[in-house]
């Protein structure tokens, strides 16, 4: 999952949705100034909403180079925090059965 301008918790119940539904590791990545929203997102993950149901890592930092706006070559950092589910997703209980009538 690429981070952006969206705002953190868009990010955040990305994360959790794919958690949930038995996806494997999720990687969030980011580049620039959206490092500090990506590492946001993981953190607000892993203390409010799986607490306890989540590994952290690898993480792997890097440097990218781009050209920018102005036709130049620039370097930019970027980042890949990887998330995975320690504890297997829960199984919704089935519904009551209807009472028989008769």
């Amino acid at each position: 999952m690429f981070i952006g301008l969206k705002p953190t918790m868009t990010y955040v119940f990305q994360v959790v949705t794919q958690l949930n539904s038995g996806a494997g590791p999720v990687v969030v990545k980011a580049r620039g100034n959206a490092i500090a929203k990506a590492v946001d997102v993981v953190e607000v993950v892993r203390r409010r909403f799986l607490v306890g149901q989540v590994d952290v890592g690898p993480i792997s930092i890097d440097t990218e180079r781009l050209t920018n706006r102005d036709g130049r070559d620039a370097n930019v950092s970027s980042i890949a925090i990887s998330i995975n589910r320690t504890v297997p997703v829960p199984v919704p209980a089935p519904p009551p059965a209807p009472p028989k009538s008769g």
